[in-house]
């Protein structure tokens, strides 16, 4: 028996035992380290929990909670100065400056006109948007540049305002839209302001 090599039945054994398991499904339990965390109860979402007073399995936010995006400034966050006097002047300059700058804030509000605005206002805020072309009968909105409405002498904080909480038959914007966005769409209007004011004064000329 000296110099048998015992390795070769070995390694027959091992592959012949592992080839028997394949294909068959085990009934033994997994083998779970810590059970207690592996079958542990759970309450679904709209389940009623006895152990609150309430019976509300959903907690509500503790209170005075507020969410990392809101803005806690009242100026930004509502276009109105904080002693309630009156409307912000122009854009806050921590607004532009978190924006990238005036360039970049420009393009997200053409961007963002042009989604939730140009399809009443138009293109060019002349109130010849889409959806008063194809509906007839439809009150038109303003036109930003008809010096009757005056929207060039409001200041920026009561165009954000309006923007957010909406004007007659103009909807609120402010559940779709964010802070930054919506002072980023006042920043483009006037930007349409200026650019029509200037066409005006070339159709004018001889």
């Amino acid at each position: 028996m000296r110099g048998m090599n015992y390795a070769a039945p070995a390694v027959l054994l091992l592959a012949a035992a592992v080839s028997g398991c394949r294909g068959e499904t085990s009934e033994d339990p997994p083998i779970v380290p810590i059970r207690n965390m592996y079958n542990q109860p759970k309450y679904s979402m709209q389940q009623s929990n006895d152990y609150f007073a309430d019976h509300r399995n959903m907690r509500p936010p503790v209170d005075g909670t507020i969410s990392r995006e809101h803005e806690i400034d009242p100026r930004v966050a509502t276009g109105v100065l904080e002693d309630n006097t009156g409307y912000v002047l122009t854009i806050p300059p921590e607004v532009v400056k978190a924006s990238g700058g005036m360039d970049a804030m420009l393009v997200r509000g053409k961007e963002r006109y042009g989604i939730y605005c140009s399809a009443c206002h138009g293109l060019s805020g002349a109130g010849d948007g889409i959806v008063v072309k194809r509906n007839a009968g439809m009150p038109a909105p303003p036109s930003y540049h008809d010096p009757k409405i005056g929207i060039s002498h409001w200041p920026d904080g009561r165009l954000y305002a309006t923007i957010e909480n909406g004007k007659g038959n103009m909807p609120a914007y402010g559940p779709q839209t964010t802070v930054q966005d919506r002072w980023a769409i006042v920043a483009y209007v006037r930007a349409l302001e200026v650019s029509q004011a200037q066409v005006a004064n070339v159709e004018k000329k001889p």
